[in-house]
């Protein structure tokens, strides 16, 4: 799923100058997670995420019928160690 995902996202979000380092579909506790981690100059603010957030959204509900459990999107920036 993760590739999937990245092959939908990574064009759109440069186009945005956003760049994605990394998408992982995981399960914590008891919830499922489609974490994406974008990277931009000179840094990721709230804004930066909520602009991924408003590409990334309707492009990821054309797969809605390939995730198997409900899922949280959760779009955040590049830390140390993440790729």
């Amino acid at each position: 799923m993760d590739t999937k995902v990245k092959a939908l996202i990574e064009e759109p979000l440069n186009k945005i100058n956003i760049k994605l380092a990394k998408v992982e579909y995981v399960k914590e506790g008891t919830m499922y997670f489609l974490r994406v981690i974008i990277d931009k100059e000179p840094f990721v603010d709230v804004d930066t995420c909520v602009k991924a957030t408003e590409v990334i959204n309707p492009l990821i509900d054309t797969l809605e019928d390939e995730f198997d459990d409900a899922y949280v999107l959760d779009v955040c920036s590049l830390e140390k160690g993440d790729i």
